[in-house]
């Protein structure tokens, strides 16, 4: 197991990387489905603590093999094995998701955390041995993460004691988002820049994609003994429109090129990618119930449903921008262009009890399309002469 090339030509996604995002795909689902019913209920906030936390499992996991498979994907049987190891964590953390939602029980998610671990403190052990220059550097990131597990085990004896507990997450995350850079510290890894920004891009398409599945969920509740109807029609196209507005939005700007001159950016733009993709998965819960309260008479006011989707909007608009302008030389969009769209955003769900919630879904849409349009009219997406 030694590093791969920096500069490897037509570095793309293996087969097992592909593999190893479906088990994802579970997670975040379950997670999805779990804050919809939250939002429905019209107790959103109460289940948006326990979203952010199990989604930091779900998101800093997925980082930290995609980078580590950037460096040292050798795709021979014992990598093979081990990233099978960490495929059966991800699906034991789905399976605790209604349990961390409805109990406050996180064993299961826990349990799920620590397998997809420490099959990667195993294949850091594997690379310090194999690869002897950069020996320190993966013996530091597998001490580091063996060390954290520790602390995240010892959170579950503190039982549902809240005010204990959200402040050992704190500390837990802040120590996990410290162990690259004091890994790192001796000799960087062998990442790839272009491989790196198609493994971030491939994720956005998962978040979008259960974001459409979420909205097929919701379909089906609202056609449950109901006619179609005019905001039904309205909402379920719009979700889509809007859907493929930040798709676009989002691969503006090519991000591998960028990593490759400014590598030493790279923490700002991994790390600034939880809330965008948890903007996105949030998103397709608040389109979901969007489209349910269109068949049926739910908790919350219109104005609560048109926030469940308008903030998961602005938030990756806001964060996207931000995380763009440190590496990006073209395609991000204008930042003032950004702040009027987001503004906008952040308004139209005062607009619902007189507008309804169809209505106001298709303007936050029109709105992601116009960023979409204006961008491209002003030669934004284009490389400056």
């Amino acid at each position: 197991m030694s590093a791969r090339p920096i500069d490897e030509p037509h570095r793309v996604s293996s087969p097992l990387e592909l593999l190893f995002d479906l088990t994802f795909v579970v997670a975040v689902a379950a997670l999805t489905d779990q804050l919809a019913h939250g939002v429905e209920g019209g107790h959103g906030l109460t289940r948006l603590v326990p979203f952010l936390q199990v989604f930091f499992a779900i998101w800093w996991a997925w980082m930290n093999f995609t980078w580590f498979a950037s460096s040292y994907d050798t795709d021979d049987v014992a990598y093979r094995l081990l990233t099978m190891v960490q495929m059966a964590g991800v699906l034991v953390l789905a399976a605790g998701v209604p349990a961390a939602f409805d109990h406050s029980d996180y064993r299961a998610v826990t349990l799920g955390y620590f397998v997809m671990r420490i099959g990667l403190v195993v294949q850091w052990l594997r690379a310090g041995a194999e690869d002897p220059s950069s020996r320190r550097t993966a013996l530091r990131y597998a001490a580091g993460i063996a060390l954290v597990q520790v602390g995240w085990v010892l959170r579950l004896f503190f039982g549902n004691a809240s005010s204990v507990r959200l402040p050992l997450f704190a500390c837990l995350v802040v120590l996990e988002l410290m162990v690259p850079r004091w890994a790192e510290r001796v000799r960087s890894t062998n990442w790839h820049p272009h491989h790196i920004a198609e493994r971030y891009g491939l994720f956005v398409i998962i978040l979008l994609g259960e974001s459409v599945l979420a909205v097929a969920r919701g379909v089906e509740g609202a056609l449950r003994g109901t006619a179609i109807s005019g905001p039904f029609l309205t909402i379920a196209f719009s979700g889509l429109v809007l859907l493929f507005a930040l798709w676009w939005i989002y691969f503006l700007a090519p991000a591998g090129e960028g990593l490759r001159d400014r590598r030493d950016r790279s923490y700002l733009w991994g790390y600034g990618h939880y809330a965008i993709f948890a903007s996105l998965a949030a998103l397709g819960a608040g389109l979901e119930v969007a489209v349910e309260q269109t068949g049926h008479e739910l908790e919350p006011s219109p104005t609560v449903i048109c926030y469940a989707v308008a903030i998961p909007v602005a938030v990756f608009l806001t964060l996207l921008r931000l995380v763009q302008a440190p590496i990006a030389s073209e395609g991000a969009m204008h930042p003032g262009a950004v702040a009027v769209g987001v503004v906008a955003v952040a308004l139209l769900p005062l607009a619902a009890p007189a507008m309804g919630v169809a209505a106001v879904v298709a303007a936050v849409a029109g709105v992601c399309v116009l960023l979409v349009a204006v961008t491209i009219a002003a030669g934004w997406d284009r490389p400056a002469a």
